[in-house]
């Protein structure tokens, strides 16, 4: 009989972790080096998407309050005559703003469970004693071959 090692028991929640505290960490702990990129990737695009949002946002409302204020010498002169479409315009890059800041918590907390995830797949037995095995056959029965399908467990 084979003997199978013991993972620790912890490992999953050490992963997790690890990519709470830093992202990425629990997939270098996991050595899935290969994510760790994806990770930053995805938090990194979010991150810039909500400061883009975040500085229009800043410059339709600044625009706007010169407006109310009395003045006509904001950026947005030429091209938007109505303080309505300064106010649409707010709301816009406010509303993916916040958009932006929920891709960046979802992406967080799904690199926390890819690491919480892969460390449990990692401990997982996939030896050839646990495996199903398709079987397929063509059995004459009769003068017609019939098709059949077995699957056969083994433990």
């Amino acid at each position: 009989m084979q003997k199978i090692e013991n993972e620790d028991p912890l490992r999953p929640a050490k992963a997790a972790f690890y990519s709470a505290v830093l992202p990425g960490l629990g997939q270098a702990y996991n050595k899935r080096y290969w994510k760790i990129p994806l990770v930053y990737g995805a938090i990194g695009a979010s991150i810039y998407t909500y400061d883009q949002n975040y500085k229009n946002y800043l410059r339709y409302r600044n625009a706007y309050k010169r407006r109310i204020a009395g003045y006509n010498d904001d950026e947005f002169q030429n091209l938007i005559a109505s303080t309505d479409r300064l106010i649409d315009g707010q709301d816009f890059y406010k509303r993916n703003r916040d958009r932006s800041m929920i891709f960046i918590l979802g992406f967080y907390f799904l690199n926390i469970l890819d690491a919480n995830i892969d460390a449990h797949l990692k401990q997982y037995n996939v030896n050839s004693d646990l495996t199903v095995k398709p079987y397929f056959d063509v059995v004459p029965v009769g003068a017609q071959p019939v098709a059949g399908m077995r699957i056969a467990l083994t433990f």
